[in-house]
C-alpha cells in the first residue's frame, strides 16, 4: 500500500485549505485512514479519522467544528477540509492507514503512513 498526500500549503488564518491523502494498492474491506500532524518541537498528535466501512469519523477535540475528513470511494482517496484553521495548526500533516480495523487516535494501529505535507497558517 503506497499512500500519497498533497494540499499542503500556506493559508491564512480565517481561510480554508484541503489536504488529499490517495491510497494504491491492496486495502480490505474494513480499513481506516487518518491524519495526524507533527509541529517542530512537539509529538505528533492525532488530527482525525475515519473507517470506511460505514463512514464513521472521530475527530481531536482541538479540531473539532473546523475540520471535516471525508472520502472519495472510487478513488480511494480521504481529504481533510480545513476550515478556519489557527496559527497552532501549523504542522507536518501525515495520512496514514490501517489495513483492517476501525478508526482510532492510536497512531501504532496505523501501518502505513503517507510523506507529510507543510500546512502554515499565518496570522
Amino acid at each position: 500500500v503506497q499512500l500519497q498526500a498533497s494540499g499542503g500549503g500556506l493559508v491564512q488564518v480565517g481561510g480554508s485549505l484541503r489536504l488529499s491523502c490517495a491510497a494504491s494498492g491492496r486495502t480490505s474491506s474494513s480499513f481506516a485512514m487518518a491524519w495526524f500532524r507533527q509541529a517542530p518541537g512537539k509529538e505528533r498528535e492525532f488530527v482525525a479519522a475515519l473507517s470506511w466501512r460505514g463512514g464513521s469519523t472521530y475527530y481531536a477535540n482541538s479540531v473539532k467544528g473546523r475540520f471535516i475528513i471525508s472520502r472519495d470511494n472510487a478513488k480511494n482517496t480521504v481529504y481533510l477540509q480545513m476550515n478556519s484553521p489557527k496559527p497552532e495548526d501549523t504542522a507536518l500533516y501525515y495520512c496514514a492507514l490501517r489495513i483492517t480495523g476501525w478508526a482510532t487516535d492510536e497512531a501504532s494501529r496505523y501501518g502505513y503512513w503517507g510523506q507529510g505535507t507543510q500546512v502554515t497558517v499565518s496570522s
